[in-house]
């Protein structure tokens, strides 16, 4: 059966150009159900009933696992039995009935403008290691990026003249993202002062943000640096790199940019993805009236 795994997240590798990512979650939640279905003695796919992913799922969600991730496991099967039915190797598709509650929408964590600024004053400047992750957040927040852009930005990617950060995003899809003068600064600070210091010879490919190694930062190496200017801040928000792309959007609509601008900014292909920062934003304006307005507040 897994065979079947290798050949469609090659197809979603190759044909559907998603990204590596995306197609390790697919590969990981797959292989966990052949495993299961190995287990209850179901070695043919076309064994496979509704029923069997049913209990699968209960298994799953008895492990406390949080509801995006059931239902990102659901969107696996379903993708996966499709490719098997219309490639002829199964006859029935034991998704198409799957009953299933839909997942309430949760809005993401969001930082105000007075915690991100307690953020970005933290770093110190006077280290090699304080002026990278200066600018590391500032780009974060100027430009929104997801973490698999940040910590692949390369040198010849910005362009100082012009405002603006060429990025590769998800699916390979190359769009460009303004950066604001702010960030702009402590960029050339870092490439000036800092990243000549951690450079190695041959190891750092013209990567921007470099560890102490001379090679590109790591997801994790990301998510620790900002959680621990978090916690330096007294943030109790449960933060993560996202947080910052999360805010970046939503102080944007806040301040009233049009919906499609900060959609080609983040690099959304659908502009429903980048709704759910209307939602915050109405939050942001219920709060604002129940703050100022004279009889806004509840007695």
């Amino acid at each position: 059966m897994k065979e079947f795994v290798k050949e469609f997240t090659n197809y979603l590798r190759l044909e559907k150009n998603l990204s590596e990512n995306s197609v390790k979650s697919y590969k990981s939640d797959l292989d966990n159900l052949i495993n299961y279905l190995r287990e209850i003695n179901c070695i043919d796919l076309n064994e496979v009933k509704s029923e069997t992913l049913q209990k699968y799922l209960t298994l799953l969600k008895n492990r406390n696992l949080k509801s995006t991730t059931l239902s990102r496991n659901l969107s696996s099967f379903r993708g996966f039995f499709k490719y098997l039915i219309r490639n002829q190797y199964i006859q029935n598709n034991p998704v198409e009935s799957f009953q299933t509650t839909k997942t309430k929408r949760r809005l993401p964590t969001v930082l105000s403008i007075e915690e991100v600024d307690r953020i970005l004053s933290l770093p110190d400047l006077t280290s090699k290691y304080g002026l990278r992750d200066k600018a590391l957040l500032e780009i974060c927040y100027s430009s929104g990026l997801r973490v698999s852009e940040v910590i692949n930005l390369k040198i010849n990617d910005v362009y100082f003249d012009e405002e603006i950060l060429r990025i590769l995003g998800k699916g390979d899809k190359l769009r460009l993202v303004p950066i604001g003068s702010v960030a702009q600064k402590w960029l050339k600070e870092y490439l000036l002062n800092s990243r000549p210091s951690l450079e190695k010879k041959m190891k750092s490919a013209n990567i921007v943000l470099l560890n102490s190694r001379g090679t590109k930062l790591s997801r994790m190496g990301v998510w620790k640096i900002f959680n621990k200017y978090a916690k330096a801040a007294n943030i109790e928000k449960e933060i993560h790199p996202h947080t910052f792309r999360h805010s970046f959007a939503t102080h944007l609509v806040e301040g009233g940019a049009d919906l499609r601008a900060v959609q080609e900014m983040l690099g959304h292909s659908d502009i429903s993805t980048t709704q759910i920062y209307t939602h915050i934003d109405r939050e942001f304006i219920k709060q604002v009236h129940h703050d100022f307005h004279p009889r806004g507040s509840k007695e």
